[in-house]
């Protein structure tokens, strides 16, 4: 019986919907200090990159705080992952960009709120039904590809900013078309903003480098050049030389607004709102996998996706635009020590502050500053590694890689995710549909085993294991392995018998398929015998009658002493066939005499 601290450990209740409720069941002083410090570095990083990500996103920089303040606030109380930090980021909001590109541009905030809305509803959907342990079946190689695009993407976008040219091009226009036009026609390249954009990845670069160098990994280097960079933009009066800034950034916390709940939007925006969710999954399900590898936590992957769709869904109502949990924050997170969800509380509070206390002193901000961060962050998000392992790994791996990436730019962000997703299927089902077909014999030693090329093959009993998943996507693999045991079944062929002991979760289509092979064996006279049945299969068996058809006394059910089905299986065939063939091993000494044995 478990012990009282034992069953206080289990999460129940709203500890269990609320998971950094039930870590307040543990809480210390000293996790407390590690979340508070936690939070705060993160909060460094954050207000830049929501900043940032709010313009990839083609709305106002202050979008992207009032989505690191609410999403981060609410995706933290429901998280499993004690460490994930969700918001704004590149990935979701390049591809928001993609979604709401031929919106006209005073409707783009509402419609950026509905998409948060129904990419929230989708993804409580999946949490709903349980679906989102099959996010397992969709390739890596899908990330990879994506956020290659991505990359590509957001350095593209940006150029305009980095350059200083005038943004060209119709909404309705293809993104490739926007930029070509706006390189072409969008008036010279202007150098001080120019020098701005080079001169922040500079100081980036170099500050990382001090960083790296005295071992102090949480110097906030970001938000050392945006502050750096507004105080210069204000002193030299960078605006008045044609820099552009960012403009006024209201010092408010966000307000409570419905979502414009229109159904013409909701329908241009179905496909696309379902591919950001199935991608925010992806990069969030990864991310807390990668954190739980270090840090042994057990996850519930259902709570995760609650948390991801919550967190969407109440950030549509506070003039949020979608999210997902963040790879640079969480990473920051874990790594400055962060002991529960409650840092990622913290850290939204602390944005919220900042927001409060400097917004008036954002405006002065150049957009190249945050165009410079974004070519930064567009290299790092692409993991160079993995992509030169996928793209050696298989061929399939790096069609799935190159695919993706180049639909992500040359048709459209939310299309190359499902086309990843769609190959990643394409690519488990016919191998969960692969079925293996082995050919057994009988040893003059009572040895069974596969049959290798020298064993003299038996005319009277054919003896095949099957094994794979018995479903429909297996049906042509059974299909070609009927009709090779059909081309061996010779005039002197008494007994077929087959090993299923490896055939696991059947369905109605190849049970039928199954049926239909038994029939057409027996219609030339040959006795079948099945063994190594698992109770499972014999259920269905039963159900559909099939068991009654094949008859119980041949069916041998798997037994708990491993291969013993396969034996008394093998001794029935036997005693079924009328003598043994001129070239059996069993000829010279009865097959009841002699201990038969499985050799696997």
């Amino acid at each position: 019986m478990p012990q009282r601290s034992d069953i206080a450990s289990v999460p129940t209740g709203a500890y269990k919907f609320i998971p950094a409720l039930d870590s307040l069941r543990r809480y210390s002083w000293q996790d407390g200090r590690s979340d508070l410090l936690a939070g705060l570095t993160v909060a460094t990083v954050a207000v830049p990159q929501a900043m940032a990500y709010g313009l990839v996103a083609g709305l106002p920089a202050e979008y992207g705080l009032y989505t690191a303040i609410v999403m981060t606030a609410v995706g933290a109380l429901f998280d499993s992952s004690r460490q994930l930090i969700n918001g704004p980021t590149n990935a979701t909001s390049i591809a928001l960009l993609s979604v709401i590109a031929s919106v006209a541009p005073e409707s783009k905030i509402e419609a950026a709120m509905l998409v948060a809305f129904m990419v929230g509803v989708v993804q409580l959907a999946i949490t709903a039904a349980r679906l989102g342990d099959l996010t397992r079946y969709v390739s890596h190689s899908v990330i990879v590809g994506f956020t290659l695009g991505a990359g590509s993407l957001i350095v593209l976008d940006q150029m305009k900013n980095l350059l200083g040219k005038k943004a060209m091009g119709g909404v309705h226009d293809h993104f490739l078309s926007r930029f070509w036009q706006t390189m072409t026609e969008g008036g010279a390249i202007h150098a001080d903003t120019l020098w701005v954009g080079l001169g922040t990845m500079a100081a980036v670069l170099l500050l990382r480098w001090f960083k790296n160098k005295i071992g102090w990994r949480f110097l906030p280097e970001l938000l050392i050049v945006v502050v750096g960079a507004a105080w210069l933009s204000w002193s030299f009066g960078l605006e008045a030389r044609g820099v552009k800034i960012i403009g006024d950034i209201p010092a408010k916390l966000p307000s409570f607004q419905w979502p414009n709940f229109d159904a013409a939007m909701m329908r241009d925006f179905a496909t696309g709102s379902l591919a950001i969710a199935m991608l925010g999954l992806l990069e969030a399900l990864s991310m807390a996998k990668a954190i739980a590898a270090v840090t042994r936590q057990k996850l519930d992957m259902n709570q995760q996706c609650l948390s991801e769709g919550l967190a969407n869904f109440t950030g549509s109502f506070f003039q949020c635009i979608p999210g997902s949990g963040s790879l640079t924050r969480s990473a920051i997170n874990q790594q400055a020590g962060a002991a529960s969800q409650w840092s990622g509380v913290i850290s939204a509070i602390a944005v919220a502050v900042i927001m409060l206390a400097f917004a008036p002193y954002a405006r002065f901000i150049p957009k190249a500053v945050l165009a410079g961060i974004l070519f930064l962050s567009a290299w790092k998000m692409v993991d160079w590694h993995a992509l030169r392992y996928h793209v050696r790994a298989t061929r399939f791996d790096a069609a799935i890689v190159a695919v993706t990436a180049f639909s992500a730019v040359g048709i459209s962000i939310e299309f190359c995710v499902l086309i990843g997703i769609f190959m990643s299927f394409m690519l488990a089902v016919p191998r969960a549909g692969r079925m293996r077909l082995s050919e057994f014999v009988v040893t003059r030693d009572g040895a069974i085993h596969e049959r290798l090329p020298e064993d003299e093959p038996c005319s009277k009993i054919l003896l095949f294991g099957l094994e794979g998943e018995l479903f429909f996507g297996s049906t042509a693999a059974l299909d070609k392995h009927f009709e090779y045991i059909e081309s061996l079944i010779g005039p002197d062929t008494e007994v077929l018998l087959l090993r299923m002991k490896r055939a696991r979760n059947p369905d109605a289509v190849a049970l039928n398929l199954l049926e239909s092979f038994l029939d057409r064996v027996r219609a030339r006279g040959v006795k079948v015998v099945m063994c190594g049945v698992s109770p499972h299969l014999h259920d269905v068996m039963q159900r559909t009658g099939f068991a009654d058809r094949l008859g119980e006394k041949e069916l041998f059910l798997e037994q708990p002493v491993r291969l013993t089905s396969t034996i008394q299986a093998v001794r029935h065939a036997y005693e079924l066939i009328s003598e043994p063939c001129p070239t059996c091993p069993r000829r010279e000494t009865p097959i009841g005499e002699t201990p038969l044995y499985f050799v696997p």
